[in-house]
């Protein structure tokens, strides 16, 4: 095919792959087979490659993601992005529909909205194309997330109309998403996210927009930036409407209410039925709806006072604890988790809740027998929150942590500056079958077919003792366990082989070193280039090297130090695992992240991290944690109820930062 005709075709096939899309994932109302989709879709792929020149920015094949960032830049807002004042309850949604009347007067009807419990998003589109997109940030400033939110299918490239226009919306990820992430990375040995608005916001905030792309992020859109009566608009309902016809997916279970009644009935309706929804809703947003209206009532500093957000309040049900478990991790963490008489709560039946640690077992005083009141925090993970002392019997039995181990029965100890108990036996079999989980796992050694019931039963059967037995298995052995064929054998064995030839970064990652993660092991493997020269390195070179903090420098020493790592490194050379790096160097200028090089202080409490563990990553950075603020305090992080450290800061006018600042630097 010549150009131009290849250009009338590429130009058509935008066209309707668009109206596809938009059918698919905005309107729900698919109108061609997943097949016939995908067809015209690797027909413009074929195209594009043949003549790259005719790759538009709106072409469907961009939403796959491309090359990774170093950072996201700021960008400051045309128009702030307000937060909503909260009400939670009837008192004070009545206190609000007054001192709206009273500023309006008693024409005033609301729209009621499902509160999406996610991520808020500026969209800026010019002559109907998608130009930029930002992150609420403070309100004032965002970061330019325009890469991650092209992945999003929900949200068009091309508009319907050729209209220059700025539009909020809430980026989410459905609870299917959410859960289907979440079992991968248990499978994968990963840390869960909490619920879909971390998952969600932790999505849009990856530097490689090909992990947004595979993270299913769905949109509604719920405003316009600017004023609408630019575009002949009269009201909030009128323009959702104009959103719809411009090719935005607006959430439809939206209600016009007149009287306040109204609105406490629509918010009674969404409390009962919002455990029934694909995605997760915190509230009830009201608004004003004329625009008149709300010019009248105008705004305070921080939100607009024709507008609040109704809160559900966590639901909270009674249970009974009947045992107490233990789990071992990969690292030795003994974690306590409540088993609990079944109940439905926020839409699931609940069984099990994390205690978390001995402390937190003493601090609530949970035992066993004890009536438990639980919930689920963000929704999603169940917590206990307190026993019900009111209704013990006196047969409730108090739950002590062991001094052993329950795998392996040695000694348990507790690591200064940490709650949790660990074992510390290297040969501990619980921690043993966890570390190999992890090594062959998807972000390690990518060992497909070897999932966490394959290698249960390969220990169990005694043919596993670590890591370098996997490379002496035979087909012959794997036939003997259950529900292993020919043919799953025989796959098994080839991605073993396979997974061989891997660079020296899966490897570092796939040994489980404390505080060396995904992008640690990366930096060390580019640094060093062969297992042999880590292993030498000493804790100075370490240190020198960009990003790499004295915590995981001093974890990497200690664990080459062992004799028995040393034998395992040896004996994984000889079954031929490389152990050399193999990827392509990318070097990391100074200063190319936010705590490169800077002294920092951490300080108050943080809700999304605990503070260990936010030094952890910011020292995995190349930041350097001190414990006082001084002239040479370069950053303080201050979490709630900061102090002294806070006004001293102040006073030396040192650079500060809140918790929502962190997590957006550290992409969490």
């Amino acid at each position: 095919m010549d150009r131009i005709k290849a250009e009338e075709r590429v130009i058509e096939l935008n066209e309707q792959l668009l109206n596809y899309g938009h059918a698919y994932y905005v309107l729900d109302k698919p109108v061609v087979p997943d097949a016939v989709y995908d067809q015209l879709l690797n027909e413009l792929i074929e195209l594009e490659n043949l003549y790259p020149d005719l790759i538009f920015p709106d072409s469907p094949t961009q939403r796959v993601g491309g090359m990774p960032l170093s950072n996201f830049k700021k960008v400051q807002h045309e128009r702030q992005m307000l937060s909503l004042s909260n009400v939670f309850n009837e008192d004070d949604l009545r206190d609000f529909d007054k001192r709206v009347r009273g500023g309006a007067g008693d024409s005033v009807e609301y729209v009621c909205e499902l509160k999406i419990d996610g991520l808020a998003v500026s969209l800026i589109y010019e002559d109907g194309k998608l130009v930029r997109g930002l992150t609420r940030g403070d309100g004032r400033v965002g970061e330019d997330i325009t890469v991650n939110l092209r992945t999003v299918r929900s949200i068009p490239l091309k508009l319907q109309q050729p209209v220059s226009i700025e539009v909020r919306g809430e980026v989410f990820m459905p609870k299917s998403s959410f859960h289907a992430l979440n079992e991968d990375r248990e499978k994968q040995g990963e840390e869960l996210f909490a619920n879909p608005r971390n998952a969600a916001a932790g999505s849009l905030r990856q530097l490689d927009s090909k992990v947004a792309a595979k993270r299913n992020l769905d949109v509604f859109i719920y405003g316009i930036g600017g004023d609408g009566e630019t575009y002949g608009l009269n009201d909030h309902e009128q323009s959702l409407h104009y959103l719809s016809e411009l090719g935005f997916k607006a959430n439809t279970e939206r209600k016009v209410c007149k009287t306040v009644e109204e609105v406490l009935e629509y918010i009674e309706t969404w409390t009962a039925e919002r455990g029934k929804l694909s995605y997760e809703i915190d509230g009830i947003v009201i608004k004003v709806n004329r625009f008149l209206h709300q010019q009248e009532l105008g705004f305070t500093a921080k939100s607009p006072k024709w507008a609040t957000a109704y809160k559900f309040p966590a639901e909270e049900v009674m249970t009974t604890v009947r045992d107490i478990e233990l789990s071992i991790g990969r690292t030795g963490v003994v974690t306590p988790t409540a088993i609990l008489e079944a109940v439905a709560v926020a839409g699931t039946t609940v069984q099990r809740a994390s205690l978390h640690n001995e402390d937190l077992i003493r601090e609530r005083d949970i035992r066993i027998g004890d009536k438990v009141i639980i919930r689920k925090a963000g929704d999603i993970i169940p917590e206990v929150v307190r026993a019900l002392l009111d209704m013990r019997t006196g047969d409730e039995q108090p739950f002590e942590m062991p001094t052993e181990c329950p795998a392996c029965s040695s000694e348990l100890v507790r690591i200064e500056g940490e709650v949790a108990l660990r074992c510390v036996n290297p040969k501990c079999p619980a921690q043993i079958v966890e570390g190999m989980i992890h090594f062959v796992s998807r972000n390690a050694m990518n060992i497909d077919g070897l999932g966490e019931k394959v290698v249960e039963q390969l220990y169990r059967e005694g043919l596993i003792q670590d890591i370098s037995d996997l490379y002496a298995l035979t087909k012959e052995q794997l036939l003997n366990l259950e529900r292993m064929g020919e043919k799953s054998a025989s796959n098994l064995i080839d991605a073993i082989a396979a997974s061989r030839g891997n660079s020296m970064e899966r490897l570092l990652f796939g040994l489980g070193i404390r505080h060396v993660g995904e992008r640690g092991a990366r930096i060390l493997s580019e640094q060093f280039g062969t297992m042999d020269s880590l292993m030498k390195a000493s804790l100075e070179e370490l240190v020198a090297v960009h990003e790499i903090g004295e915590k995981m420098a001093n974890a990497i020493v200690t664990y080459f130090e062992k004799e028995e790592v040393l034998a395992l490194v040896e004996r994984l050379r000889e079954r031929g695992v490389n152990l050399a790096y193999t990827g392509t160097v990318v070097h990391i200028e100074e200063g190319a992240n936010a705590f490169a090089g800077k002294k920092i202080v951490l300080t108050g409490k943080l809700e999304n991290l605990t503070r260990q563990e936010a030094g952890v990553r910011i020292e995995a950075l190349g930041g350097k944690l001190t414990g006082s603020v001084s002239k040479k305090t370069d950053l303080l992080i201050a979490g709630e109820e900061a102090g002294s450290k806070l006004d001293k800061a102040q006073d030396l006018g040192v650079e500060i930062w809140n918790e929502e600042r962190l997590l957006m630097e550290l992409n969490v």
